[in-house]
């Protein structure tokens, strides 16, 4: 059925996926018994947030972008699921993989249930614990469909088994995120250089800034007290917070005339990965609501403040750098203002988070079809 030229497509369609793919597509190249496609459903499609991405990782270009572009989200999800099928029926792989939790993974992992793929999910088994949250209902669903369930930490492992998933199916290969990070670090963007393309020169010191998620940018009365707590927190320390285009349009929407404090808080156009991994390893602390920041942050040592009220990857607040602030405008204040006074949280680097994740990846690819492959006992 199978062989040693195993057909494996993978699923991307958003900035946090394309890091994850990069070195998994390096790691089953290198393999050398897959035969790997690309399929990116087009849900980032503006330069800033998918084509540099592209380059910097240097991932291959997709053999398929359905170009979705922005919709609503079931929408969205439902233009991809359309196209994916098409796709699929075409050129039917032996596995599916999908990572993460945006709704490119959902779309495609409900196509792969009807199609009857197998289907691997890389990233299995996080929670947050908060069915509002539309990535806790993707990760859910993905990983409810999925044939491999693959995670990053052992609490992913304990979630999975709690909801019934059978242990054979689960493995710990590590954190991909940071084998991408690792990748990164040897050709990250310098700070001074990325602060000083946008008019700030000769800063020692500064906080990075990183927020996108609905709850806390779409609605004026949430956004302008937020940005009032970071406006006094650089009074202490100067912020650089490169905006989402969500985050930038509700800025917008706020009338808030931020021009006054530039000096202090700086609100930028989205950045480059290599400049973002540039930023921050060299920042005195970031402030986020990002789960891909909050890993990096761990990975690299650096203290991270995330504003919100739970987390799907509390092993970075556990032995990580991390610390979860919930949605105070006043408490992240204080607790940004204590992170500098006694520098803050540092922790250490979480089990397997060795830039080796994605060869484990590949070789667990292998080993399930693999076992597929070989003829089933006759019962007795």
């Amino acid at each position: 059925m199978f062989g040693p030229d195993w057909r494996v497509d993978c699923v991307v369609g958003a900035r946090p996926n394309f890091v994850k793919i990069a070195p998994i597509l390096r790691a089953l190249a290198a393999e050398g018994r897959f035969t790997s496609r690309l399929l990116h459903t087009g849900q980032h499609f503006d330069v800033a947030m998918n084509a540099v991405f592209f380059e910097e990782l240097q991932i291959p270009r997709p053999d398929i972008n359905l170009e979705v572009g922005a919709k609503a989200g079931v929408e969205q999800t439902a233009a991809i699921m359309l196209g994916l099928e098409a796709a699929l029926r075409e050129r039917r792989p032996h596995l599916l993989l999908v990572v993460g939790d945006v709704n490119s993974t959902l779309a495609a992992s409900i196509v792969a249930a009807q199609l009857r793929i197998p289907l691997a999910h890389v990233e299995a088994g996080l929670r947050s614990g908060d069915r509002s949250m539309p990535e806790e209902i993707n990760r859910l669903v993905t990983d409810r469909l999925a044939d491999l369930l693959l995670v990053t930490e052992r609490r992913a492992r304990d979630n999975l088994l709690a909801e019934g998933v059978a242990p054979e199916r689960i493995l710990l290969v590590g954190n991909v995120m940071i084998d991408s990070l690792h990748f990164a670090l040897r050709r990250a963007v310098p700070a001074a250089r990325t602060l000083a393309a946008h008019g700030w020169e000769n800063r020692a010191r500064f906080g990075l800034v990183t927020l996108h998620r609905p709850a806390n940018v779409d609605d004026p009365e949430t956004l302008a007290p937020l940005v009032a707590a970071l406006a006094r927190i650089a009074r202490e320390l100067p912020l650089f917070f490169p905006a989402h285009p969500r985050t930038q349009a509700a800025l917008a929407r706020c009338g808030l005339d931020l021009t006054q404090l530039r000096d202090r808080l700086l609100i930028a156009p989205p950045v480059s990965y290599l400049e973002a991994v540039g930023l921050m390893r060299e920042a005195q602390l970031v402030i986020t609501d990002s789960g891909g920041v909050q890993e990096e942050t761990t990975a690299l040592g650096v203290p991270c403040l995330t504003f919100r009220d739970n987390t799907e990857r509390p092993i970075t607040i556990e032995q990580g750098s991390n610390t979860l602030v919930g949605t105070d405008p006043a408490t992240l204040e204080r607790v940004a203002l204590a992170a500098l006074r006694d520098g803050g949280k540092r922790g250490r680097v979480p089990e397997l988070w060795d830039g080796r994740a994605a060869p484990r990846i590949a070789a667990a690819l292998g080993d399930f079809l693999a076992g597929m492959d070989r003829p089933k006992a006759k019962a007795s």
